[in-house]
């Protein structure tokens, strides 16, 4: 095949021809439980350690330059996306993933026979496979995918969605509103300080995510079948992972207990137990505001959304929370998947864990999920969303939980006795302690300011 001018080995994104061998074809007839592939990101991964494994092969003088040199540049059309239709094989496979390892073995080793012109041949387990077995390569994809998915895509898009949190506080230090305990009315805040809150719930998502790359950048690789690491060299991890160190700009280092690595993928479930705590955050931020934004007439109407679409197919004029909804959906799966991978992380018998493919593939949707949401989020519901300040300045004046500031001077049940009157008879509480209590009217508007209640007024830090 002729090469292209960006150093590519096809002139086409996808071959149409076959790439893949008997192994591949063999996995194709035994596995076809799903539609469900291999995701783009895992073959990232899949390619660059490959071609990573060639080159620290080549510098071990275990593999000849022209074979190294061959490999590496198939590895990376692979890692590149070139030739995804040639991996096939369902999600729901052998539980280590071998048949997609010796998939992507074939697949190089025809990339480089095709284009070499036959004057190079590499066999797929001798050179491709070399020092490596599909029981440490596949872990090692696992993290290498998370990794850069968090640290690219996921960490980004929290960021981006707490700034824009942030952003929206700001302009409402000087919006008071009745906070709602029970989902009942309570004592007022800002919409800052209720803002605050949303944003802090990102922050903490964030932090977390971010310490586990520590142990995501932890790999399998150099472990081979069982964690003695038989058949590769001493130094080989250590040269793959400097390797992936200088391609993605995250620190990568070898796992200091490969029987762990291998056998176990304990930090992939740490990981989706973060990620399901940043789904539950997204949900408890988007149900509030499609609480606030409900009505116009019969709901709390306290914020208003921009109009995406028609709300509904037979009633004019209806606005839904559409994007909200989205993303609740969306967390919703990541919270079920969840549970997939705990229960695939169990599936560690001795020396092996044998659900690998199932963990990689729901693990990465569960990133790319809640990366996408937190966009969506940002992008299309908070920052332009409005604030009805005339329903919230009617609902605050009537807050019967006003008549808590007055706990102190007249005590608990007279409080009480305030804001039942108040609220049974549809009046104000200022007007109420007026005829109840002999504090002065003066006191009165100052004891019941709602901006003298609201502690620091929302300030985000």
């Amino acid at each position: 095949m002729q090469k292209k001018d960006d150093n590519t080995m096809s002139n086409n994104k996808h071959i149409t021809e076959c790439l893949y061998g008997s192994e591949t074809a063999k996995a194709l007839t035994n596995f076809t439980i799903s539609d469900l592939k291999m995701p783009r990101s895992f073959l990232w991964a899949l390619g660059t350690i490959k071609g990573s494994c060639a080159q620290a092969n080549q510098e071990l003088g275990l593999l000849d330059t022209d074979k190294s040199a061959a490999i590496q540049l198939a590895a990376k059309e692979i890692a590149d996306g070139f030739h995804d239709n040639q991996f096939p094989i369902d999600v729901f496979q052998t539980g280590s993933g071998t048949s997609t390892n010796m998939n992507a073995n074939e697949v190089i080793a025809s990339l480089v026979k095709l284009a070499s012109q036959n004057t190079i041949n590499v066999h797929p387990n001798d050179d491709v496979n070399m020092g490596q077995s599909s029981n440490d390569v596949i872990p090692s994809c696992i993290h290498l995918s998370a990794a850069k998915l968090v640290a690219e895509q996921l960490l980004p898009s929290l960021d981006h969605l707490r700034s824009t949190l942030n952003e929206k506080a700001n302009e409402h230090h000087d919006t008071i509103k009745t906070g709602r305990t029970h989902l009942m009315d309570a004592m007022p805040l800002s919409f800052a300080q209720e803002i605050s809150g949303w944003s802090a719930q990102v922050s903490y998502a964030h932090e977390q995510l971010k310490n586990s790359l520590f142990s995501l950048c932890k790999l399998a690789i150099g472990g081979t079948a069982v964690g003695t690491g038989v058949n590769t060299h001493p130094d080989f991890a250590a040269i793959v992972t400097r390797l992936l160190t200088a391609k993605t700009g995250l620190t990568f280092i070898a796992a200091e207990n490969y029987f762990r690595a291998i056998s176990a993928q304990d930090t992939a479930v740490h990981l989706s137990g973060l990620l399901k705590t940043t789904a539950v955050s997204l949900s408890k931020i988007s149900n509030d505001i499609r609480w606030l934004s409900s009505g116009p007439l019969n709901g709390l109407n306290e914020i208003q959304l921009s109009e995406r679409q028609k709300g509904s197919s037979i009633m004019p004029g209806k606005v839904n929370p559409v994007i909200p909804e989205s993303v609740l959906m969306a967390c919703t799966q990541v919270i079920g998947n969840d549970t997939t991978i705990t229960l695939a992380g169990q599936s560690g018998n001795f020396q092996l864990n044998t659900m690998l493919p199932l963990i990689a593939h729901t693990l990465v949707q569960s990133i790319q999920l809640l990366s996408s949401s937190s966009t969506a989020l940002a992008d299309k519901v908070i920052q332009d969303m409005s604030v009805n300040h005339l329903m919230i300045n009617q609902n605050l004046v009537k807050n019967p939980m006003l008549a808590t500031a007055l706990t102190n001077l007249i005590g608990y049940e007279k409080s009480a006795e305030i804001a039942q009157k108040a609220y049974a008879q549809k009046r104000s509480v200022l007007d109420v302690a007026k005829e109840l209590t002999d504090i002065s009217e003066t006191e009165l508007v100052a004891l019941l300011d709602p901006k003298t209640l609201i502690g620091n007024g929302g300030a985000i830090k």
